[in-house]
């Protein structure tokens, strides 16, 4: 027999047994005959009681002895995945040695405990600044740029730092309140549009003092470019300087003309520099630095992103079908809108949304047959994702907020 005590519990097994398994650790053991190979399979052998002691889980260890007994590899559901797979590499079992239906749940257990400590690490690292406190020590300046890094990164290591975090948010929404009012027609004249631009003047002096400063405290200056928030803030910026540079070409552009509307007519300019302030719009994004909430938002469509293209996916489907159907049924009715199947497009998205402006209708039964069917596809294809995604985005959010608080 052998004599095997595992974490103080005593277990016999004949030899010829674990014979039978020879790649085993237990099946080594029986089968050599060299004292120091058999001392190198256990952590300590008693010369007096003939026992090999293994430092392992004894719990875990009785479906072991219970595999040599009978050939079956017993898995309980109330064992965690992570130990029981270690434990069994260690004593040299294979998991093929279970019976399918437990092995297929095992393995479903294992894969979603491995998709949680995935998301929990990424959970993690949402919150994780890009740079520590630690990593300023001994660097040049280090202490003067551990400071603005407390004030910038981390709203909670004082009063001020948590008055930057405000204003920061402050002035995102009074650049976008003011580039709205910027497109009322009452704020276009001059008084207004001066007022305007000495908000937007401000508001780009702070977000750029703001970059300067993360700037200038981060430890590595390409890793500071990948920074997805550190890229948000550069493009909430980048529009009032490009705005400058192109206002000053036109003003080059008038000493060729006489009056200012006619620059405005023939500049070839006037339609980048509408795009180039409609960039302003990306500056509510900067909000996700300090909402929990938006982070929450935008790792829940990450995380569910193939869910979401199954979802545009169906979406497209149903419009092509339905438009085609649409247009089949009602091309001959006299003044129908329903002409060909792009023009029935429209009509299918808001149906399939459940919208229905009602700009566009069928005027036969069998047109509205079709309609009836195209709005309970999109009932039903609309309330498929919305638990998913609502459940996901409830609990990531509940784990974000945890760990900011533990933080």
């Amino acid at each position: 027999l052998l004599n095997i005590n595992v974490g103080g519990k005593l277990f016999q097994i004949a030899n010829k047994v674990a014979a039978r398994y020879p790649i085993t650790r237990l099946g080594k053991l029986a089968l050599y005959t060299d004292p120091m190979k058999k001392l190198q399979l256990c952590d300590d052998y008693s010369v007096q009681k003939n026992e090999y002691f293994f430092d392992r889980d004894p719990s875990i260890f009785h479906y072991i002895f219970h595999f040599y007994r009978s050939g079956v590899l017993w898995i309980m559901d109330e064992m965690c995945p992570s130990n029981f797979v270690e434990e069994i590499e260690y004593w040299g079992i294979h998991l093929k040695y279970s019976q399918r239906c437990c092995r297929i749940l095992f393995e479903e257990k294992q894969d979603e405990l491995s998709e949680y400590l995935k998301i929990q690490k990424e959970l993690e690292a949402e919150l994780e600044p890009l740079d520590s406190a630690e990593q300023f020590e001994g660097r040049f300046l280090g202490r003067f740029r551990k400071m603005i890094w407390n004030l910038i990164e981390n709203p909670y290591s004082s009063v001020p730092a948590k008055i930057i975090a405000v204003m920061s948010s402050f002035f995102v929404l009074i650049s976008i309140v003011g580039m709205t009012l910027s497109t009322v027609e009452e704020m276009k004249h001059k008084t207004g549009k001066m007022w305007m631009e000495q908000l937007e003047m401000i508001c780009a002096i702070f977000f750029t003092s703001e970059y300067l400063m993360r700037l200038i405290s981060s430890s590595s200056f390409k890793n500071f470019l990948r920074a997805a928030f550190n890229a948000v803030d550069l493009v909430a910026i980048l529009p009032f300087y490009i705005q400058i540079l192109f206002e000053n070409l036109d003003e080059a552009d008038t000493l060729y003309h006489e009056e200012l509307h006619k620059v405005e007519n023939v500049s070839k300019l006037g339609k980048v520099l509408k795009l180039i302030k409609l960039m302003r719009i990306f500056r509510i994004l900067k909000l996700a630095r300090h909402s929990t909430g938006l982070r929450a938002f935008g790792f829940t469509i990450r995380q569910c992103y193939q869910q979401v293209c199954c979802l545009f996916l169906f979406i497209a489907m149903g419009v092509f079908t339905f438009s085609a159907l649409m247009h089949s049924v009602e091309h001959d009715v006299p003044g129908t809108n329903f002409t060909s199947i792009p023009y029935a497009w429209w009509w299918a998205a808001v149906s399939l949304s459940t919208v229905g402006y009602g700009d566009t209708v069928p005027d036969t039964v069998l047109g509205r047959v079709v309609a009836f069917g195209c709005i309970s596809f999109g009932i039903i294809l609309n309330g498929m994702p919305i638990s998913i995604l609502y459940n996901k985005f409830s609990d990531y959010y509940a784990k974000l907020k945890a760990h900011e608080n533990e933080t």
